[in-house]
């Protein structure tokens, strides 16, 4: 089984992490999001991942080779951002001739996938409802099976949203289609959406099924990035006793890090090396290496190798004061 990740996206809205790390790399829970996408894939039978990226792909292939070393991992690079049809249609020369997953790179899907791959239908695209539809590409079914496609509706007969998670039984069948879209000039949205290719793969009579799921979590900003967080630290259940320190749980803490009279938690993932002194910290990731000392932190993006001291103030408050220090 082979599955496909496109990961060639800028990360502009999570800057300046995304300057120096691609976005896959960011911790959520206890690892990277690229690592939570290959553990999803795992049980499916996946051995083999083929990589879009861009120049500014990073060392996503290093990590996944130097944790898994079961899988292969092959690149692709993607120099015109065309649309995610076009992004596919790169691996073709790599992923075709069988089984296919194109997964998204930049969401995690988290889930009871063990009847995901079907015998009696020809492709499966996991969906789930939405509040509004219009942002994202929609199916259109009849009971379990899928009638439409559509890209970005601005009159949507359904709130069944395509996450990025799709298996198809014959990959070739997919590359054909999406060369025929990119061949034509068929774009939407002034791009070669791999919708259009999943509605001519319908237009030629090929059984879709569609499979409903629960855990859907966009990593693309800071408040969704540690949404992601919260959510897979309770998944989790991570929890640490430091002397001299109280944990509040969930967290994720390496034992490579250092913590020192502080209070972290709940919904703190801690990355290696990291080093925390006279500090509180709740609903934050810290990255690699990073520094923190005698600061208060909540809903904070610290990346890796950042240092964040504050200084200790010493106060002499007389009787019926108030002090604040929030900034508004």
């Amino acid at each position: 089984m082979i599955a496909v990740i496109p990961v060639a996206g800028s990360g502009t809205r999570l800057r300046p992490l995304t300057h120096s790390k691609p976005k896959a790399l960011l911790h959520v829970g206890s690892k990277p999001i690229i690592a939570h996408i290959i553990d999803s894939l795992i049980p499916l039978g996946c051995d083999h991942i083929v990589l879009i990226v861009s120049h500014e792909g990073g060392n996503i292939p290093e990590y996944i080779e130097a944790h898994y070393k079961n899988i292969t991992v092959d690149t692709v690079r993607q120099e015109d951002r065309l649309g995610l049809g076009h992004a596919v249609s790169l691996t073709r020369s790599i992923a075709s001739g069988g089984e296919l997953i194109v997964m998204y790179g930049d969401t995690i899907i988290d889930g009871d996938f063990s009847g995901f791959i079907s015998d009696d239908s020809d492709a499966v695209i996991a969906v789930k409802e939405v509040d509004d539809p219009r942002r994202f590409g929609v199916v259109n079914v009849d009971g379990d099976r899928i009638t439409k496609f559509v890209e970005k509706p601005a009159d949507p007969q359904s709130n069944l949203a395509i996450v990025g998670f799709n298996y198809f039984k014959s990959a070739d069948i997919l590359y054909d289609c999406i060369d025929e879209i990119i061949a034509k000039g068929v774009k939407t949205k002034g791009e070669y959406q791999i919708t259009d290719a999943f509605q001519l793969m319908l237009e030629r009579g090929l059984n879709f099924k569609h499979y409903p799921i629960d855990g859907w979590f966009d990593c693309g900003t800071p408040s969704t990035l540690l949404e992601t967080n919260r959510y897979m630290l309770n998944k989790e259940h991570g929890s640490h006793d430091i002397d001299g320190s109280i944990i509040i749980p969930p967290v994720s803490i390496p034992d490579s890090a250092t913590i020192e009279h502080s209070i972290i938690g709940p919904n703190v993932s801690v990355g290696k090396h990291a080093v925390i002194e006279k500090s509180i910290i709740t609903d934050s990731i810290i990255g690699n290496g990073a520094k923190v000392a005698n600061a208060c932190l909540k809903g904070s993006l610290i990346g890796d190798n950042a240092h964040v001291i504050e200084r200790q103030r010493i106060l002499a408050i007389g009787d019926n004061s108030s002090l604040d220090f929030e900034i508004n």
